[in-house]
């Protein structure tokens, strides 16, 4: 009996566009794909399943009789203008993998009669947005110039990523699909997304982002929560997209990093915005950003500053050694928050092993000594 299956060759086609490929490109470093196509030959289980992982497609999909529809949970805001649904496989299987995440915490908070959070969807884009900047500081208990106690702004994000989990929403920095380098997410096509849910909101940030910008998207993240809308952005340039909810987001953000009243009086007393990003405790291209807005450069003066500044972070992040520690990486891919209820869910019989290990992309050995020394 032959091992041998037929597959469709419309199925074997979208699967490698699906993943971004070319066909002709493809099939060079996998020449087994032309008679497969060609109905010369048929692929055994095994070289079937060696393809499903060259091209991230569940191994279940290749045998429908056409490919399926597959459709975003969440609208994808793009800067450019760009209306366009399609996105790359990592960062799709990225969004589904969180909102997989989403779906289980939910259900576990309210099998443990949590109660929802208040502010999940309180305003939406008709709301004043200073408004709503002063219920997220108040919410938060933060007062306006909460910043100003600490020496940077590298502290700052650290401090505010805190008090956004300890109200319970949860913040994941990855820059590769789980924990698989060979699939990296570009930041020009992804810079963060949002899952707004009135139990379990997640939040999205691209760690391959820099944390000048990641601040930025943060807080623009956290409006998305306040207004009741789920979304993904690259948000190129920290620029919004043509869009009302996206606008008033980003003015949520501006205006919560950089109040518009300080920005005004220091304004006066300089234009430096090294200087200033130290008084503010932001990053110098927010305050770029900022004095854009409130139109004391152009955008020509802005995008010239942005592009310079970004160069500076690359050439520094090149002349950095070392990976980093893989477990406080990982504390960042999977969120402290989450990671607590996962060990809860665990002690009291409401999770298998199994489950917990694919929720948090660990496994073994590896999760035990994570949840035991990293996650508290």
């Amino acid at each position: 009996m032959s091992n041998k299956v037929d597959i469709k060759a419309d199925i074997l086609t979208w699967a490698v566009k699906r993943a971004g490929y070319n066909v002709d490109d493809f099939i060079f470093h996998f020449p087994k794909l032309k008679d497969w196509i060609e109905n010369k030959k048929n692929p055994t289980f095994k070289q079937l399943e060696d393809f499903a992982k060259k091209v991230h497609v569940p191994f279940g999909y290749l045998f429908l009789q056409k490919p399926p529809k597959e459709e975003l949970p969440i609208p994808f805001f793009r800067t450019a203008n760009d209306t366009s649904d399609n996105i790359s496989i990592n960062v799709y299987d990225t969004i589904l993998h969180i909102k997989q995440r989403q779906e289980w915490l939910n259900e576990y908070l309210i099998d443990n009669e949590f109660e929802p959070l208040e502010f999940v969807g309180k305003f939406d884009k008709h709301t004043e947005y200073q408004f709503i900047v002063e219920d997220i500081r108040k919410t938060l208990g933060l007062e306006e110039h909460w910043a100003s106690s600490f020496s940077n702004w590298e502290q700052t994000l650290e401090y505010i990523t805190k008090k956004i989990e300890d109200i319970g929403v949860i913040i994941v920095f990855n820059s590769i699909v789980g924990n698989n380098t060979h699939r990296p997410l570009k930041v020009e096509e992804c810079r963060g997304f949002v899952l707004v849910d009135e139990y379990a909101p997640f939040m999205f940030i691209n760690a391959a982002d820099g944390k000048a910008a990641q601040m930025f998207t943060i807080l623009h993240e956290l409006a998305h929560i306040w207004t009741g809308e789920s979304a993904g952005f690259d948000f190129r340039q920290l620029q919004p997209a043509d869009d009302p909810i996206e606008k008033i987001c980003d003015k949520i953000a501006a205006e919560f990093l950089v109040p518009y009243e300080a920005f005004e009086e220091k304004w006066v007393e300089t234009m430096n915005f090294k200087y200033l990003s130290k008084y503010f405790k932001v990053s110098p291209i927010v305050i770029a950003r900022r004095a854009l807005d409130l139109n004391k450069i152009t955008k020509t003066q802005f995008f010239s500053f942005y592009n310079q500044y970004i160069e500076s972070i690359k050439d520094k992040k090149q002349n950095q050694s070392g990976g980093g520690d893989f477990y406080n990486t990982a504390r960042k891919r999977v969120s402290p928050t989450f990671a607590a209820h996962i060990e809860h869910a665990l002690q009291s019989g409401q999770l298998l092993y199994r489950n917990a290990y694919k929720l948090t992309d660990l496994k073994g050995e590896t999760f035990h000594k994570f949840l035991k020394e990293y996650t508290h």
